[in-house]
């Protein structure tokens, strides 16, 4: 297929669906490579940057959607009653970047990390669609797990994790001493409950 109609089913395909589609479903879709979908993603990428469009082509993971661009924003939500753009506070910002990169994290983690309650600023994590549940760890009191969601990489504009700003080296020896700190305290708490004999079986190691 030629260059110019597989970018025409993509963006038809993208704007009927209003939400992201797989690359490999789209291949699926044009029988086309995957390699070919991202060649078109690529030319429709640069045509939108190139026009006065109201649109742009993102991609999530392995993912593509269509979305307004955000200096249209203003304009859609008189039209569509669409939530307002968040804000966030420093303290969710703190909280957000922690789970970003320390992921799946627990509360607890979380506070002895900030040193101070996290509870209120996960919660408008949640409310905002940064922020998930992942499961629960396997240790005592099996606490919760918390992890970042697809709308957090389209919201901070990347693609995955990996995509994700380095660390100074600085700020990762901070974690990578917390990390320690932390499962030397649930070692300690393993081998408390393991002399009372209540040790939960194959405890799930959460670090960086």
């Amino acid at each position: 297929m030629e260059l110019k109609k597989l970018q025409a089913v993509v963006e038809a395909v993208l704007f009927t669906m209003g939400k992201q589609v797989e690359i490999k479903k789209l291949s699926e879709v044009a029988e086309v490579s995957e390699e070919e979908i991202l060649k078109a993603a690529e030319a429709l990428t640069k045509k939108y940057n190139k026009e006065e469009s109201g649109v742009m082509l993102i991609r999530i993971n392995d993912a593509l959607q269509l979305c307004t661009k955000t200096a249209y924003y203003d304009y859609l939500i008189k039209i569509a009653h669409a939530k307002k753009q968040f804000s966030l506070s420093d303290s969710a910002l703190e909280t957000l970047s922690i789970i970003a990169y320390k992921q799946p994290v627990t509360r607890l983690q979380i506070e002895h990390i900030r040193g101070v309650s996290c509870q209120r600023a996960i919660d408008k994590l949640i409310e905002y669609d940064l922020v998930q549940e992942l499961g629960r760890m396997n240790a005592p009191g099996r606490p919760l797990l918390f992890g970042t969601t697809d709308e957090f990489l389209r919201s901070f504009g990347v693609k995955s994790l990996s995509d994700l700003p380095e660390l100074n080296e600085e700020r990762m020896e901070d974690f990578r001493e917390e990390a320690e700190i932390e499962a030397r305290k649930e070692m300690e708490e393993q081998e408390l409950l393991k002399g009372k004999g209540d040790t939960p079986e194959n405890p799930i190691p959460v670090g960086i």
